[in-house]
């Protein structure tokens, strides 16, 4: 079940508020893990079971390692130590037994069956392997009531997407939370705003990023390399902030605080800027819980750069069992190297525009590598942008994917992506017209709502990017 849906706007949706606010506030831990349960086997059936597996394993862990932390440190360690490889163990499974047998061991003729993904277990994965660190270090206090640890892993709104929370910045709300109206309405605009993004942008420019990059070998120039890289870097920022600000949204209706997980990446001066401001939680998750564990910059350089490039390996490969994902986290991984080495203090001294242009089009090229199927396809891609592929661009092929849907998507998109709309909110917040802004800005929002359930209803094109990862 995905949020841009009927099924869940229309029913699963308003069940599962409506089952939060007429329990009385004791048992709405109950009522969200139900609704979350419910969810889940919606879409991914008796795989629910590999999520309460991992709930029950870091819960009880918890606990143990706890008790032992400061008596039997030795102890302690070997707990965390089994919490963690038994997590790690099934994401390794599931997410990358197919690409070691049939990549990397080429073994496909061997009657191997394709091992399918499950929903979410990269998200849950993290959060379950955050909880029983923090609970290791003595950041936080183990939860003793497993409906609240559950709660915490399992909640539908970040379950398979995110963004990934850390236990001790929702610990208050699982314990106590309340929905005030202003909670709710801001919840619920929020929530429309990144439906919004979804529908309306994402959607029609994944028709157009799928389409030419489907394009046979020899058939790519120019126009369609820049169009279809444009296309998909829009897509994928608008896709994925999208569903981050209906899962802030959800979480806000329920009494959650979620972290922010986007700040508008796009108008980033470099590549560290950038990952300041793309997939927040995840670059915050690696940073707390393998950058700065492995010596992070309080080493010598050599292993600074070292453990960037380990870092953002990984990083690459949590996004995918693929060598396109390999390659993409190795290629930023060199580029914040090199940032480190000499090309930072270079770009420090040129202007604000140049350092905006090189950011974009290092990241442009980080999502040619990102969304091709293949290695050869990815730099097919990048030869053409380069116009070096000695292939010309086809005006027909062009013509057939700049439909109207796609054409208003991209001025959107490309408007969008930088920070006007908050701006023209404060600027009109601070004017005289702060009277009527809000129910103005509310009316927009339901406005919004209203054309994605038509354009949905009409079983316009629907896929959700981070359900791969």
């Amino acid at each position: 079940m995905v949020f841009s849906s009927i099924v869940f706007l229309l029913f699963f949706l308003p069940a599962a508020l409506a089952l939060n606010f007429v329990l009385p506030p004791r048992a709405r831990n109950a009522a969200l893990l139900f609704s979350s349960l419910v969810f889940y086997f919606w879409g991914e059936g008796f795989t629910v079971l590999l999520l309460l597996f991992s709930a029950f394993s870091v819960y009880f862990c918890g606990l143990l390692l706890h008790q032992n932390r400061t008596t039997n440190p030795a102890r302690a360690r070997l707990i965390l130590f089994f919490a963690v490889c038994v997590n790690l163990s099934f994401l390794g499974y599931y997410k990358y037994a197919n690409f070691f047998v049939l990549d990397v061991l080429h073994a496909g003729n061997t009657g191997w069956e394709h091992v399918a993904l499950p929903v979410g277990i990269s998200f849950f994965t993290f959060q379950a392997i955050s909880y029983i660190i923090d609970v290791y270090r003595g950041d936080i206090r183990p939860a003793r009531s497993f409906t609240t640890l559950a709660c915490y892993i399992a909640s539908f709104p970040q379950l398979v997407a995110g963004p990934i929370v850390r236990y001790r910045d929702i610990e208050t709300d699982l314990h106590d939370r309340k929905t005030s109206v202003k909670d709710f309405s801001q919840g619920a605009n929020r929530f429309f705003l990144g439906l919004g993004k979804k529908v309306l942008i994402a959607n029609p420019l994944a028709q157009c990023a799928d389409t030419l990059f489907a394009l046979p070998s020899g058939q790519i120039g120019p126009g369609e390399a820049w169009l279809g890289t444009l296309a998909y870097s829009l897509q994928i920022y608008y896709d994925f902030s999208g569903y981050s600000d209906m899962a802030i949204g959800l979480g806000r209706m329920l009494g959650f605080h979620f972290p922010e997980n986007f700040n508008y990446p796009y108008i980033a001066n470099s590549i560290q800027d950038f990952w300041r401001r793309w997939h927040i939680s995840l670059s915050t998750w690696f940073r707390d819980y393998l950058y700065i564990p492995l010596g992070g910059n309080r080493v010598s350089p050599l292993r600074t750069y070292a453990n960037l490039a380990t870092v953002f390996l990984l990083c690459g490969f949590w996004h995918g069992a693929a060598w396109t994902f390999v390659a993409w986290g190795a290629y930023h991984g060199l580029f914040l190297v090199l940032e480190r080495l000499f090309l930072g203090k270079v770009l420090h001294r040129l202007p604000g525009l140049v350092r905006h242009a090189y950011a974009l089009l290092v990241v442009l090229g980080g999502w040619v590598i990102f969304r091709a199927e293949t290695l050869p396809q990815a730099l097919e891609f990048l030869r053409a942008g380069a116009m070096l592929g000695g292939i010309a661009t086809n005006p027909h092929q062009i013509e057939r994917v700049l439909t109207n849907d796609v054409l208003l998507a991209l001025g959107m998109g490309l408007f969008f992506s930088w920070p006007v709309y908050p701006r023209l909110k404060n600027a009109l917040a601070a004017s005289n017209a702060a009277g009527w802004l809000r129910p103005a800005h509310q009316g927009m929002l339901l406005g919004v709502y209203m054309i994605c359930l038509f354009r949905l209803s009409a079983s316009t094109y629907n896929p959700f990017l981070y359900f791969r990862f």
